[in-house]
């Protein structure tokens, strides 16, 4: 998706650590009308997919998950990273280590929102080392629901998660694929 190569290029940041800012559009404030334009295309890319849920982890991939989910007209279910007093006792959980915060986070999502009769479609804001994907098929795998692909707003290419998951068979369709990064560059994939 060119409109987000051009956005990361003129309004990201490159931080130390091989961190990727884009908080000002992204994941802390959001570009409202973008983020609806990222939708439609996760929609288009995966409109003959018979998608019935869309899944992703909190925080930062919820606002692109709804708004994949209103453009697919299906429900965005996201699991949480800690469990609070309205959360039923039925879940699905998973461990997924967080390479951003440094931290393991035990995922978990209500067991009344997934069932085998479900097609899923992952959708997140990054994908670097795969653990947040991993920990949601993991959770898709105990419920016996099918994931149907993957949908990454930005894939990082040079950590490999995503090359490792098309390997396997998984379909992964990330809007901007960024190859290398330096303080003063973003180097992406052509697609």
């Amino acid at each position: 998706m060119k409109a987000l190569e051009e956005k990361i290029l003129t309004e990201g940041t490159v931080l130390p650590g091989n961190v990727l800012k884009v908080g000002g559009f992204l994941n802390q404030q959001i570009d409202s009308d973008f983020i609806m334009e990222i939708g439609k295309e996760i929609a288009r890319l995966y409109e003959s997919e018979h998608i019935t849920r869309v899944l992703t982890v909190e925080s930062s991939g919820i606002a692109i998950a709804v708004a994949a989910g209103i453009a697919l007209h299906v429900p965005c279910i996201f699991a949480k990273k800690h469990r609070s007093a309205n959360m039923p006792r039925e879940v699905y959980t998973a461990s997924v280590y967080s390479y951003t915060h440094r931290e393991t986070y035990e995922i978990a999502v209500a067991k009344d929102y997934l069932s085998s009769a479900d097609r899923v479609l992952i959708v997140d804001d990054f994908l670097a080392n795969g653990n947040a994907v991993r920990g949601l098929m993991r959770i898709l795998e105990d419920a016996g629901a099918q994931l149907a692909g993957c949908a990454i707003a930005i894939e990082k290419g040079f950590q490999g998660a995503g090359d490792e998951l098309r390997a396997k068979g998984i379909r992964v369709e990330s809007l901007a694929i960024v190859d290398a990064m330096t303080d003063e560059s973003v180097r992406f994939r052509a697609q």
